[in-house]
């Protein structure tokens, strides 16, 4: 787990939450991305909850000095691609049910923030209808729980319903383990995106916040980190949220609140077409590339032909103690969606997302290990080479 991470009081790779859940005892066969239940027909039924985290405290700093709400508009679209692009992971593109939670201090969060991200969740599904894919709202909850919360956060429950003969296990990889690892941008500016994407998504922000905005955002608004952090690991930044980001046409606070891309567009259409040769769909989320660590057994992901790391991510990197082996294993660094597939699908694959406006390129391939009882990702970029293990 990245150093840098655990001392901010969060975990890029959840080991306590994972331990936890052993007390759990599935409902079904857990080894896909995410948990189907079998309904007796010919789908699966999928319920997923996931949300913007604390990305909402960036998007509340914007809000103060800005005075505008507009922007937890994206937070909505955050905390509903955290779940969808979860779930396409499995095979699941369509037919989506949403329910919104939210947890507000009204003191602080009032009702022209809450009807922005209600527009905001309204917006995601109207964006998503051309490309054939339906996203219900079905109201929600909203609580105003200032005595547990300080500020704001903005959480989604999805379900669905989706045909068996989609269904992809990322668990059974190893059963066809010679793969390329097709890795789709996270940057950049989607043809189905209206402004351009810094790529950050919606993960490491809790390192992002503290790493690159300066000491003046927990002096004027202390309500936005836990005091149980010890205060040299707050905000220690060089940025305002209005600066220039380095190499970049954005604002630094622009390229935070890039809203989360969906690969929904770009996904449905492969599935479509090369479902049968697709082994897994990995969302590079929580555990940045290096989350492939946690699917099948017996597994070496080696990754050496990775997307140069878009700018919000090299800020990060050279404004902070973060060094490139906990990047990796917190942040997308360029590449959220990996796709391993049969290398005879790759171009196509690949002609797809470029068609889309989502930059496309095989970063890496998977083979088998002769330890079953381990995986192995391995890393390389720009004369860098980092190995992580998990024991099974």
């Amino acid at each position: 787990m990245s150093t840098l991470y655990s001392k901010l009081g969060v975990s890029s790779s959840k080991e306590d939450v994972h331990e936890a859940m052993g007390q759990l005892r599935n409902s079904s066969d857990a080894t896909a991305f995410c948990q189907v239940i079998d309904d007796g027909s010919q789908y699966y039924q999928l319920l997923h909850a996931d949300g913007a985290g604390s990305k909402s405290i960036v998007a509340y700093l914007h809000y103060k000095e800005t005075g505008s709400s507009k922007i937890f508009e994206s937070l909505a679209i955050d905390s509903s691609v955290m779940n969808t692009d979860d779930m396409l992971c499995v095979g699941c593109t369509d037919g989506f049910i949403l329910s919104n939670t939210i947890g507000r201090n009204s003191h602080r969060v009032g009702k022209d923030i809450l009807a922005s991200i209600m527009l905001g969740y309204q917006h995601f599904a109207d964006s998503m209808r051309p490309f054939g894919i339906t996203i219900s709202l079905c109201g929600g909850e909203t609580a105003d729980v200032g005595d547990i919360i300080s500020t704001l956060i903005v959480d989604s429950t999805m379900y669905a319903r989706f045909p068996k003969s989609r269904f992809i296990d990322a668990g059974k990889i190893n059963q066809n383990p010679n793969n390329v690892i097709v890795g789709l941008s996270s940057f950049g500016k989607a043809s189905y995106e209206s402004t351009i994407n810094s790529g950050i998504g919606s993960n490491g922000f809790t390192v992002a916040r503290h790493e690159l905005l300066s000491k003046k955002y927990g002096e004027k608004f202390p309500e936005t980190f836990s005091n149980t952090i010890n205060p040299s690991s707050v905000y220690n930044g060089q940025f305002s949220l209005s600066d220039a980001l380095p190499g970049s046409s954005q604002t630094v606070g622009d390229a935070l609140l890039s809203p989360c891309r969906t690969y929904l567009p770009v996904m449905a259409k492969v599935f479509d077409i090369y479902g049968d040769k697709i082994r897994s769909v990995i969302h590079n989320t929580g555990g940045g590339i290096t989350k492939s660590l946690n699917f099948s057994s017996g597994m070496h992901y080696i990754k050496d032909n990775l997307f140069d790391l878009p700018p919000i991510f090299e800020a990060i990197k050279n404004n902070s103690d973060t060094n490139i082996k906990d990047m990796w294993s917190v942040f997308n660094c360029g590449q959220r969606l990996e796709i391993s597939c049969d290398s005879s699908v790759a171009a196509g694959i690949i002609e797809i997302s470029q068609s889309l406006g989502v930059e496309a390129k095989i970063i890496g391939y998977t083979e088998p290990l002769k330890d079953s009882s381990t995986n192995k990702v391995s890393i390389s970029h720009n004369g860098v080479t980092e190995e992580y293990v998990k024991t099974l």
